[in-house]
Parts: structure tokens; sequence; C-alpha cells
């Protein structure tokens, strides 16, 4: 079986068209778990409705690693709120290609749900910048990365301490103990909802210094990037320092 893991706050919005686009799927030996960071919104009621598992979260790392250890299947499958599965075959042939590839963990390739010409390259860039790097230094968006449980237990899942790229730690100690790629066909769609509340140029900007932390300096463990988990419209989300 196939436990799905989503991190949630506040996510009223784009949660319905998620989980309706995991209904829709034909593969469907799977379980849904909103690892929920104490939403005050109808988050809550909405993956209830969903039949979803609901959990208390935290902070992205940690909002998946609670999810994990409530799953039950032995593959895994962390979604963001903020994404859509673009066909209902999406998920029954990245199920098909991870085996026949003998993948222990993998990710795909990405489309915004945009049409704008800046948004489509700067995800074209990002595409092609995962698979210039996946066996060298793997990178992959958490909104969709597969792993095998035994995989994400034996790595200890996501390190909590790290406060921005936690997910492309988490790959390239996944590809140390097993076979991690990128996998090919349809594209997941992710919104650009930061980029048009941050600035794109903005936002360009902090992704290229992270990513000259991380092979200048490590793992990004201080508030200097200033991230915040959750989305609002005006920018100003909660403290998170009780999680």
């Amino acid at each position: 079986m196939l436990s799905i893991v989503i991190p949630t706050y506040n996510e009223e919005e784009y949660l319905p068209r998620l989980l309706a686009s995991l209904r829709s799927q034909r593969f469907a030996d799977y379980e849904i778990i909103v690892a929920d960071a104490k939403s005050t919104d109808r988050t809550r009621q909405i993956a209830a409705a969903f039949g979803a598992k609901i959990v208390d979260g935290g902070l992205p790392g940690r909002g998946r690693n609670l999810g994990a250890a409530a799953a039950e299947g032995d593959l895994l499958l962390f979604l963001d709120a903020d994404v859509i599965l673009p066909n209902t075959e999406w998920l029954g042939r990245k199920i098909v290609q991870f085996a026949g590839r003998r993948l222990d963990c993998g990710t795909c390739l990405i489309k915004p749900l945009s049409r704008k010409v800046v948004d489509l390259l700067a995800h074209n860039v990002f595409n092609a910048h995962m698979l210039a790097t996946q066996l060298v230094r793997a990178h992959a968006p958490g909104f969709c990365i597969f792993v095998r449980r035994e995989i994400h237990e034996r790595i200890d899942g996501f390190d909590e301490t790290i406060k921005l790229a936690e997910d492309h730690d988490y790959v390239m100690r996944a590809g140390r103990v097993g076979r991690f790629r990128i996998m090919y066909g349809s594209r997941i769609r992710v919104s650009v909802r930061r980029f048009e509340r941050d600035g794109r140029l903005a936002i360009y900007k902090k992704y290229l210094l992270a990513e000259l932390h991380l092979w200048l300096r490590g793992q990004i463990r201080h508030d200097g990037f200033n991230y915040t988990f959750g989305y609002a419209k005006n920018g100003k989300n909660p403290s998170w320092k009780g999680f």
C-alpha cells in the first residue's frame, strides 16, 4: 500500500484541489495522512471529509516525519497541499516506474500552475538542475518525494533541525543508502502562489543563495533565509518556535 503524507497549515483553499486529484486516480491502493500544524481554518474538516487520517504536525520536516510514523504502507509519497496530479494515470504510472527502475527514493519533474513564460522557464531551470545533479548532489522538491519506508526509517527521516532545503538533504542521504533517480513522464503541477506574493526576483535570489550556501557552507540551520511555513497572502505567518 502507498501512504501519502501531506503536511499542512491553513490550506483550506488548496487542499481540496489536491485531494480531488487524488480521488480521481485509477490507482486506489493508498491512504492519505494529513499532518496538520494546528490550522485555524477548515483544513482539518476538509481532510476528514475526504477520509484522510489526521495527525498533529509542525514545520514541514516534522510534519512529514509524524505523518510517516502513522503510515501503514511500505511506500511513502510526500506531497504538499498546493500541488495537483495532472491526470488520472499519474499515480499508478509513477509507482510502476518506481518499481520497474528498482528505486528506493525518487521525485519527478515539475510544471507550474501558470502560463507565464517566466514561470515555465524558472521551473524548467530547476528541472534541469535536478537532472544534472541527481548522481552528485541529489535535489528534490519536498512536494513530491517517493521513498520506500525502509529507507525513510534507515536515514531517520527528515532532519528537523534544518530550516530550509530539508528536502534536498533528505534525498541526498537517501541516495547514499539506496537508489535515487528523477522519474520521467507527466510532471506534477505546483502553484506559484509564493512567487506572486513575495515577488519572483526575491524568490529566485533566495533559492540561488540557498543553493550556494548548501555547496559552500552546508545545511541551513539558521533563520537567515526567513522561511515561513504555511501561506498567508499578506506574508504574515505565525511564529513556529513552539515546534
